[in-house]
Parts: structure tokens; sequence; C-alpha cells
């Protein structure tokens, strides 16, 4: 039995406080939805009283729901997916326009508006996720933002990721993520962190992960866990002697073959290649350290394929010596590109460096613009003037910006950069158009 305040319309002059009013009230409700409510380690259900006319004028799932073909008769609805606390603001939404989102209901919250498609609330969700967005919280949210697609709050837990890897990944969520993510994580050239540090964070993930499935975490079963793709991202030729000799072997993840060839490089022994990547991660942008020389002064609207086994190639030259530090590719933001790369001499056709690496896109910035992309970094490659060069690139993976309206010659802080056509047929970019709008160098 429930009582209502005589004449309550009287002190509700506008629609908005009424219908506030009716919010988890019993009054001319005509459905009730069953939800799991915790108390601690506990639970139970709870009901929550609604009115079948409000939720639909503002979903029009509830509209299909309740006044559609097949409309749900019955009184009561149960919410297997939906928790008490989160379930009660999303209502409070839909009755007054108003939430109090919290770090415990606003992931609740924004899953029921994507499902129920109430657009306004999603974006009050993802900008709530946005403002208190931080390296602790980080790979709790980042899950849920890919999962429903909110493209801008994915960019922007790459993006916290990337400047603040080692809080995030010292995090208590880190520990948590599933595999998957963490391959991603791992495979980024743009962390800002030493490796041995980020290797300590692996492996303290395959602990908790064999933790997780009561296994004895000794190295062969934190590898299984891992798998081979994660443990051959990790670089251990760029970490110290001692890091490596005090920390990854006490790992035991590593195989006998694979310790002695890393000691060998780390040692100078050996310059010969190890299975694991040698290049260190140069953080979220090598183009705030060098100079750039910006060649293509607009981004297209359109996108090139990269599955037409294409090349991408264009020569130029200099008029003073440089030491060119890394090169710009146009990418898809939140994507990841495989890029076969080599610098060539064009004269003595001699390979002054070649390379193969996986690298994901971020927002990235010329002179006149901002692109999705990525860049490549080079060991210091010095340059002789009045030389022509060939760039060679294959690039395989998602569909990629492009770059127009050509600069030809460039001048970049006082040096002249003269771009050709490239002598390798077939090449998809040109003086005109394409990839490489930005190369990276110093005098």
């Amino acid at each position: 039995m429930f009582t209502v305040e005589k004449n309550w319309q009287t002190t509700r002059p506008t629609i908005k406080e009424r219908t506030t009013f009716m919010l988890n009230n019993e009054l001319f409700s005509d459905v009730k939805f069953v939800v799991r409510k915790m108390h601690g380690e506990s639970e139970s259900q709870q009901l929550i009283p609604a009115h079948k006319f409000v939720l639909s004028i503002g979903s029009p799932v509830f509209e299909a729901m309740f006044y559609g073909e097949l409309a749900e008769t019955k009184d009561s609805i149960e919410m297997p997916d939906a928790e008490y606390e989160s379930l009660l603001e999303f209502f409070r939404f839909m009755y007054s326009d108003e939430v109090n989102l919290s770090g415990s209901n606003v992931m609740g919250v924004l899953y029921l508006a994507k499902k129920y498609i109430v657009p306004s609330l999603v974006d009050k969700c993802s900008e709530y996720l946005l403002d208190n967005l931080e390296p602790s919280n980080v790979f709790s949210i980042l899950p849920s933002a890919e999962k429903y697609e909110e493209r801008n709050l994915v960019d922007r837990c790459w993006k916290v990721i990337d400047q603040q890897t080692e809080l995030a990944v010292k995090s208590d969520g880190f520990g948590e993520i599933e595999r998957s993510l963490l391959e991603k994580v791992v495979k980024r050239d743009t962390l800002t962190i030493e490796e041995i540090e980020l290797f300590k964070a692996v492996d303290l993930w395959a602990t908790k992960e064999c933790e997780r499935q009561r296994l004895t975490a000794d190295g062969s079963v934190k590898r299984g866990m891992l798998g081979e793709e994660i443990v051959k991202a990790i670089r251990f030729p760029t970490m110290k002697q001692e890091d490596f000799s005090t920390v990854v072997l006490d790992s035991d993840l590593l195989k006998k073959a694979e310790i002695k060839n890393i000691i060998k490089r780390l040692s100078s022994v050996s310059t010969s290649s190890t299975i694991f990547p040698d290049t260190k991660r140069y953080g979220t942008k090598i183009s705030s350290v060098f100079e750039k020389c910006c060649r293509l002064g607009l981004i297209s609207s359109f996108f090139w394929s990269n599955d037409d086994g294409r090349k991408d190639c264009i020569d130029f030259s200099v008029d003073k010596d440089i030491a060119l530090h890394g090169l710009c590719f146009f990418g898809q933001n939140g994507q990841s590109h495989s890029v076969t790369l080599e610098l060539v001499d064009t004269n003595t056709k001699k390979a002054l460096k070649s390379l193969t690496g996986t690298f994901s896109s971020v927002e990235l910035n010329c002179e006149e613009y901002s692109y999705d992309g990525f860049e490549v970094p080079l060991e210091a490659i010095l340059l002789k003037k009045n030389t022509r060069y060939g760039i060679r690139a294959f690039i395989k993976g998602p569909s990629s910006q492009i770059g127009m309206n050509y600069i030809n010659p460039v001048q970049c802080s006082g040096v002249t950069f003269t771009f050709f056509k490239s002598e390798k047929p077939g090449s998809r970019t040109d003086v005109v158009h394409g990839q490489f709008p930005i190369l990276l160098f110093s005098l």
C-alpha cells in the first residue's frame, strides 16, 4: 500500500516537475522492472515501478516493446543485465532529463542508454567519463568505450595510455584487462615508459591470470598465458643489461636460446638480429623533438585501400647535410598498419635503412592541418646534400587518408627539400599527392 500527497499536481507547476515526481512511484504505474541490488557481496531482487508512456516517448526501443506489434503484456519485466542503481539513474533521465552519474554507475547507465537508444544520455555518460579519465581508471573505461564505439572516448583513452604509460600499467585495472587489449598495449610504439617497467607490468598480469585460473605461476605457464605474440613484442634488446639480468631472468619467461642471444646483444658481443624488436619506444610523438618538412598542404577527403599490393614511393634531395630521424604516414585513427620501409641512395642503389613494423595511428599535426597517422622512427640517418634518395614503403592494413596540394620545393628551417617522382614504377604516391606528409630531421 502506498500513499500519495493530496493535490500533488498543484505544488509542481511544470511538466518536468510532475514527471519527475512519478519516478520510482507506483502512482499510475503500469509496469514494474525487476533488477538485482547489491548489498556488499550479496544481492537481492528489487522492483522499480515505471510508466510505459513516459519510457516510450524517450526511447524507440521502449515504444516498440510496449506499443509495437509484439508488445510486452506482462506486468513485470526482469532485467538480468542491469543493476538497481544504474537502472534508476537511467529512468531518472527518462523522467527528468537529469542524471546523477558516479564511478559506480556510469558504465551501467551507458550500457542502458546504448541498448535503449537514448543518444543524449550516451553523450552525458561519455562527457562524464572524459572529464574523469585518468591513468588509474583508463583500463576500466577503454574496453567499454571500444564496445560501445565511442570513438572520441577511445582516442582519449589511448592518449592517456601513451602519455602516462607507467601510471596506467601500474593501476589495478591493468591487471584485469583482457589478453587482447594487453597485446594492443605491448605492440604500441608510442608508449612513454622504460621497457623494463612495461615488462614488470606484463609479468604481473601473467601472474594474476595464472591465479585467476588456479594455475602455478611458473615461467612456462605465464608464457602460455601471454602467448608468443605478446612475449615477442617486448623489446628486451633495448633494456639495460643489469635490468635484464636482475628482473627478466628471474621471471623464467624466456627460453635459454633467447636469453643467450639477448645477452650477446646487450653485451655488444653480437650485432645479429633477434626475434625481439630492437628499437626503443619513442613516446607519443617524435615530431615534437625534430624539425618538420611538411610536403603536402591539405588532407584529402578520399581514403586509399591498402590491400591492392601497390607500394608508395617518392624520391627527394636536400641542399644541406641533414640527419633524417623519422617519417610520418597517413593512417586511420585507432587502427594499426604494418609497414615495410626502405630508404635507398638512388645513385648507388644501396639501402641505407630497412625495417618492418606495426604502428598505431593517432592524431598528428602538420603545419596547416591535423590528420590520422603514425610516425616511423629511424635511427639518425645522415643524408648528404645534392644526393637523390628514395623512400619505398609497402603498407598493409585498413584504408588510410591521403594528402594533396603539394609544395615543391619545400623550405624548412633553412633546408630546401626537393621531391621527385620515384624511379620505381607503379607507385601510388607521387609529388602531387599520397603518403609521407612529413619528414623529421635535424641539422
